[in-house]
């Protein structure tokens, strides 16, 4: 088994692999993934593209992020994803490491030794709210660096290189101001045919609200929410307003605890960047 390190050249393939297993072929979100993360691969002994794949983003000395764990059908059950899984976890080696599992999923990470956090449940649907206009547009590399500054302080990982990578990365960024403070940011970008909204960072939920609203109101695609149980109020106003239930996975952790304060990170860029 013959693990090596993809790369944007690798981006068809990926692709590939992920549609024969039922996903979209996400290349925008690949492309970010292979540029912010480490993706490693399985070339396929058929010469048929990859077998498998496993993407781990490193969030300083701290924190990781392992998502995009695939494996081609006809390989399936000879042992490629628990190799891949143990060579990012070894480069992992002194985080805590996070993922999103599907149902599918969970023994492998069960068995690697990641324990359950909470249920996380994406919402997607025709956004039907009205955009309060409290927030603004990010304007300038001084708006950026003061996102990445409240950001430090509520996710808990240093996770700079993907926020600086925002404005061209994402379709749109907002920041919500108080008194001339940031009391918030969000973000949406574009993966196929679903506009996916994240981060949302916010003191509140209020703030949270306000964004997502100014962020998505009057968009023509689906949007997408992925949003923890705990914010009870944030699901029930989701599903107020057009976006309701898609799919459920689950936030695990292995090594520690997940960093940051969760009342105030309402969703994530991607659930494969936690």
């Amino acid at each position: 088994m013959q693990i090596r390190r993809l790369d944007e050249s690798d981006l068809d393939a990926c692709a590939a692999l992920a549609v024969s297993r039922d996903w979209g072929p996400e290349r925008h979100k690949w492309r970010f993934l292979l540029e912010v993360g480490e993706a490693y691969g399985i070339d396929a002994p058929d010469g048929d593209g990859l077998a498998a794949t496993n993407i781990v983003t490193l969030y300083g000395d701290d924190h990781a992020v392992i998502s995009m764990v695939l494996t081609a059908a006809r390989y399936a059950r000879q042992g490629l994803a628990r190799g891949l899984m143990d060579h990012v976890m070894r480069r992992a080696s002194g985080r805590t490491v996070s993922l999103h599992a599907t149902e599918n999923g969970r023994p492998l990470y069960e068995q690697a030794g990641f324990r359950t956090v909470t249920p996380v449940v994406t919402h997607r649907g025709r956004f039907t709210g009205q955009a309060p206009g409290t927030t603004r547009e990010v304007k300038d590399p001084a708006d950026l660096e003061a996102v990445v500054a409240f950001d430090a302080g509520r996710f808990g990982a240093d996770r700079s290189a993907v926020l600086r990578a925002m404005p061209v990365f994402h379709e749109r960024v907002r920041v919500a101001e108080r008194d001339g403070e940031l009391t918030g940011f969000g973000g949406v970008w574009r993966n196929d045919d679903t506009l996916v909204v994240g981060p949302v960072v916010a003191d509140d939920p209020a703030t949270a609200r306000e964004l997502i609203a100014d962020l998505v109101a009057g968009a023509e695609l689906p949007v997408r929410l992925d949003l923890d149980v705990r914010h009870p109020e944030l699901v029930a106003w989701a599903e107020a307003n057009g976006v309701g239930h898609f799919f459920t996975t689950t936030a695990m952790v292995h090594g520690g605890d997940l960093p940051g304060d969760f009342t105030r990170l309402f969703t994530p860029t991607m659930q494969a960047l936690g």
